[in-house]
C-alpha cells in the first residue's frame, strides 16, 4: 500500500501583512499586474496573505513599493 507523506512546511500557518507604500505610477505594467495579484489597489492599503513561496516571489518582484511585516 502506497501512502503519500504530505509534509507541510513550518511556514504553513504563517501570515504576512503587505502594505503598498509607494505609487505604482511610472512602474512597468507587469509590476502593476503583480500588485493586482496581491490584491493591492491603493497607497497605504494593507492585505494579509499566507507566507508561501509564490507570494514571496510576488513580493520580491515589487519589494521597492511594499512594506512587509510578519503577523
Amino acid at each position: 500500500m502506497s501512502t503519500k507523506s504530505t509534509k507541510r512546511s513550518s511556514q504553513a500557518g504563517r501570515r504576512l501583512a503587505i502594505m503598498l507604500k509607494r505609487s505604482p505610477i511610472g512602474t512597468p505594467y507587469t509590476h502593476r499586474l503583480v500588485l493586482r495579484g496581491l490584491g493591492l489597489r491603493r497607497i497605504r492599503q494593507t492585505v494579509q496573505r499566507t507566507d508561501s513561496p509564490q507570494v514571496r516571489g510576488l513580493i520580491h518582484k515589487v519589494s521597492y513599493l511594499l512594506e512587509v511585516k510578519p503577523l
